[in-house]
């Protein structure tokens, strides 16, 4: 009976846990390795067919999003997870091989005119639907064998609607051993969804460290504070813009413009327009209204007995098309726009930046984490100009971060949950945060007398002897987005070539003037065809 570590290890993303029992292997997550996270260009690290079946916590693609490409290498067994994950996997899991089309065919058309080989993408939207096939649903609290020696029960992790905490009894040579796989840990007090259920008797458990070291600030009015935000910019005629993740946050935003139209909060223009210029995010809104029995917190059903719709009002627009989202920027009406990417790396969200970034009236609000190297990380630490679509957009725009708009499980909850497990557990694998974070909360639960340890990638763990019998490696972070893994040679050599240019412009100190600064434009000018 082992663990074997295989993503989220000293990492954010890209969670995949393998346990074996019986000689057979099941995953816990299949989640895309995302930014600096991502190695070996999310290949599997392992025979897909070798898998038994999968576990999965819930929808977000860094839990998901390598099943379809666990499907086109020949994996056929179970996918268990929750009803409405299921349902949002059907929208998530089609929308990420859409992306990896796109990419793939743009990469193809710059690369066919460099004369370069052509790329396959991950996966396809015909492997995701395949994968959709063999997606098996069940609701919370359900216990259910999933093969020789394993059960399975999901709990509410109160991250994300219809996400859960697995729990996993695993049976080996008569011996059975409790496994708890936290998936993502919700915060408290969120709308919508239930807070995180407390779990005990576990031998094993696996845990995120997201905000492991860190607590979110101290709640405030969201509706009073986004709805002040709103109306000081709305007075100086601007936008706000709102780079959010389709699935959840959206929905959640929705919730709280919802009460803050009902409220009569904003004065300036009171019958304010919201745009959500999403398909993916309109989609999910339609699942978040369906069939939610088992799934929602107190206060959402008295809206629903209420008769009132938890995330629709008078000036809700769904954009569709192109051409929709597009005639957003060219009509000057203030209005709030919400679109995704969450991190502004990728989709609609980069063209509403390049028309109101330089514009002093408007703003930019963040409501979730922008990860290290993003364009949202980059403009929240105070970037003065960005590069969007090959022209330099500088940053005029109000930047506000709402830092306690979180759907994770802060340092002092995460400590709160994992007490709850008695008795103790024979030990707690710390995964799902940065390597800094995760080892600095493993010792933090070693010095409260919880045995914890933060497992690297591909570390194999013993469970009925409790001892590792493979150490993981450490992966190296990725440095360049798109080609080779970090740790490449080919990116090795890239790092050596890049010290040999610090020495040689070390060494030119004391050149003429022109000849320095024909070096440093043709440098800038590598440097901008690289980036674009």
């Amino acid at each position: 009976m082992k663990l074997t570590f295989f993503g989220a290890a000293h990492a954010v993303t890209g969670s995949c846990h393998c346990l074996e029992v019986c000689g057979r292997k099941y995953l816990i997550d299949c989640g895309l390795q995302q930014g600096r996270d991502e190695h070996d260009d999310n290949a599997l690290d392992f025979p897909a067919g070798d898998i038994e079946a999968v576990i999965v916590t819930h929808a977000h693609i860094d839990h998901s999003g390598r099943l379809p490409l666990l499907a086109k290498e020949g994996f056929s067994g179970q996918i268990l997870t929750t009803r409405l994950t299921g349902q949002l996997l059907s929208i998530m899991l089609r929308d990420s091989a859409f992306i990896q089309e796109s990419d793939a065919q743009w990469q193809n058309q710059k690369g066919k005119r460099a004369g370069r080989p052509p790329v396959e993408p991950l996966y396809t939207v015909d492997d995701a639907q395949a994968t959709l096939e063999l997606v098996r649903t069940v609701e919370y609290g359900q216990k259910v064998i999933l093969g020789e020696g394993v059960e399975v029960r999901f709990r509410d992790a109160g991250h994300l609607l219809g996400s859960s905490v697995a729990e996993v009894w695993a049976t080996e040579d008569g011996v059975t051993k409790k496994l708890i796989f936290s998936g993502d840990l919700g915060n408290v007090d969120q709308p919508v969804i239930r807070d995180p259920e407390f779990l005990d008797e576990a031998d094993y458990v696996v845990m995120e460290s997201t905000y492991g070291d860190r607590n979110h600030e101290p709640p405030e009015s969201y509706t009073q504070a986004l709805a002040q935000l709103i109306d000081e910019t709305f007075a100086k005629g601007g936008n706000v813009i709102i780079p959010s993740f389709a699935v959840g946050r959206t929905q959640e935003l929705l919730y709280f413009l919802r009460e803050i139209k009902d409220e009569g909060l904003v004065k300036t223009f009171p019958s304010f327009q919201v745009c959500v210029d999403s398909p993916l995010a309109a989609e999910a809104t339609r699942i978040y209204s369906g069939d939610l029995r088992g799934y929602l917190d107190e206060e959402a059903i008295e809206v629903l007995q209420g008769g009132d719709n938890l995330f629709t009002f008078q000036g809700l627009t769904l954009v569709q098309s192109s051409e929709e989202s597009k005639a957003l920027n060219a009509d000057k009406t203030s209005k709030i726009i919400i679109s995704a990417s969450g991190m502004c790396d990728a989709g609609r969200i980069r063209h509403h930046l390049k028309h109101n970034l330089w514009r002093p009236e408007c703003a930019v609000v963040f409501v979730g984490y922008q990860a290290e190297g993003s364009l949202g990380r980059r403009l929240l630490e105070g970037a003065k100009s960005v590069k969007l679509f090959g022209e330099e957009i500088a940053v005029k725009a109000r930047i506000v971060n709402f830092k306690g708009l979180s759907s994770h499980a802060d340092h002092d909850h995460l400590l709160a949950w994992i007490d709850h497990v008695k008795p103790t557990p024979q030990q707690v694998f710390v995964v799902h945060g940065d390597g800094p974070v995760s080892e600095s909360f493993a010792q933090e639960l070693n010095q409260a007398g919880i045995p914890a340890h933060a497992p690297l990638y591909r570390e194999i763990y013993d469970l009925l002897s409790n001892q590792m019998v493979e150490q993981g490696v450490v992966l190296e972070p990725k440095r360049v987005t798109g080609g080779a893994g970090a740790g490449s040679p080919a990116y090795v050599h890239l790092q050596e070539v890049s010290k040999q240019l610090e020495a040689l412009v070390g060494r030119s100190r004391g050149r003429s003037n022109k000849d320095l600064a024909k070096l440093a434009d043709q440098i800038r000018l590598l440097m901008e065809q690289w980036e674009e």
